[in-house]
């Protein structure tokens, strides 16, 4: 197929609804608590019934969501060892699937189904401790992973959880990141090739602004704490979890020009993007590559909106 300019105008093969999550997602609707303390019963002693009656956890502490991820991940995916070090992040699993999900839907537009199995192989820029990317798309479609980071003990913990849980066994090679301006450089070597590569970036530029927004969070739930002196960290998270230098628009653009290197051992390169206005920016240093193809897919749970930006050369 012949190179050409990209056009980076956002497609969408589904309409931008704040509610509405992959139609595979697994996690649609409100939680069945009752089902999840069935599938780990430490989750029990977080959950009580809000000011509207209904059955929830107190999403400020690390230690219920952590619960609440527990159980997530053995109902639905049979995954009965997970954990991660204290301060650590600890993420929201349905946005994560559903970043997931929308690759599948690039790769079967490509493929004219979605492919599954050992065969398809994903590069997680920034793995985490918690490797929750790898996790589902191992759970949902059998894919392989390498995972990448700057942080030996994120690694260490990954490693921990594929080796703890024997139906993941061998599907994560993880492998540490150590020049931290770098993104794909040392990391994809040479004999490699990788159907996709994703990444949720970073998107604070500083400490504070990292406290501030998760202080917005905890505002938009309803449960900042008004006589706090500092600003809180829900759901923890490491800095290089949170933030960089220049933030989510200086590291989306190294990842963009480190990329072009790499054009012919990926079949997709993605990232989220949390910041509608970061958009312009990505889409002409794309152009200025000669991106062959761009796209943009909106994804929403509850009031966070963010996008996928995915490009091929």
């Amino acid at each position: 197929m012949s190179r050409s300019a990209a056009k980076p105008a956002p497609s969408s093969s589904r309409p931008e609804q704040k509610s509405r999550l992959h139609p595979r997602n697994l996690h649609q609707g409100r939680y069945d608590f009752a089902a999840l303390i069935a599938a780990s019963g430490e989750l029990a002693a977080y959950v009580a019934t809000n000011a509207y009656g209904d059955d929830s956890i107190d999403f400020a502490n690390p230690q219920a969501v952590k619960a609440l991820n527990r159980a997530l991940l053995a109902h639905f995916y049979g995954i009965t060892h997970w954990d991660t070090p204290e301060g650590y992040l600890c993420p929201p699993i349905p946005g994560r699937a559903d970043y997931i999900h929308t690759l599948a839907d690039l790769l079967a537009a490509r493929h004219g189904e979605i492919p599954r199995g050992d065969a398809v192989r994903g590069l997680d820029i920034g793995v985490g401790a918690n490797a929750i990317y790898p996790l589902l798309g191992r759970a949902s479609y059998g894919w392989r992973f390498v995972g990448s980071d700057v942080d030996p003990v994120s690694l260490a913990n990954a490693e921990q959880i594929f080796s703890a849980n024997p139906a993941l066994a061998g599907a994560l090679e993880t492998r540490r990141q150590t020049w931290a301006t770098q993104i794909f450089t040392g990391i994809i070597r040479p004999d490699d090739y990788f159907d996709f590569t994703l990444c949720n970036p970073p998107f604070h530029a500083s400490a504070a602004d990292a406290a501030a927004g998760s202080n917005r969070k905890l505002r938009n739930l309803g449960l900042a704490n008004k006589n706090q002196p500092k600003p809180q960290l829900n759901f923890a998270g490491q800095s290089n979890e949170l933030w960089c230098e220049g933030g989510e628009a200086r590291f989306i653009g190294r990842m963009i020009e480190e990329s072009a290197q790499f054009a012919a051992q990926v079949g997709w390169f993605s990232t989220l993007v949390s910041k509608s206005e970061n958009l312009p920016g990505i889409y002409r240093a794309l152009k200025r590559l000669n991106a062959r193809e761009v796209k943009t897919e909106s994804m929403a749970q509850g009031q966070k909106v963010s996008r996928l930006v995915a490009w091929r050369f």
